[in-house]
């Protein structure tokens, strides 16, 4: 993680969840990158985690609770492979 958000002096000894789980934010999987999300929905400095990796142009993680791929903030991370030729059929 970068000292912008982590090493502020403003932030004192707060407890901020990438302190405790780093490489959460930084996950491959999917459901560990929704997980860093929702840690994010609670954390005191989301807003100013979001506005600076904004401003540094981060190119991927969870920062403020948004993920950014290739610098951009996309909703979902989507998982490793191709997506499939013919999709599954859906239950009625």
């Amino acid at each position: 993680m970068l000292a912008s958000v982590l090493e502020t002096p403003w932030l004192g000894e707060a407890e901020i969840p990438c302190r405790l789980q780093p490489d959460l934010f930084f996950a491959e999987a999917p459901a560990d990158v929704e997980a860093a999300k929702a840690v994010c929905g609670a954390c005191p400095v989301r807003e100013q985690c979001l506005s600076d990796a904004l401003d540094r142009k981060e190119p991927w993680g969870v920062w403020g609770g948004q993920l950014f791929v290739a610098g951009q903030i996309v909703a979902r991370k989507r998982p490793r492979g191709r997506p499939r030729k013919n999709p599954a059929p859906v239950a009625a």
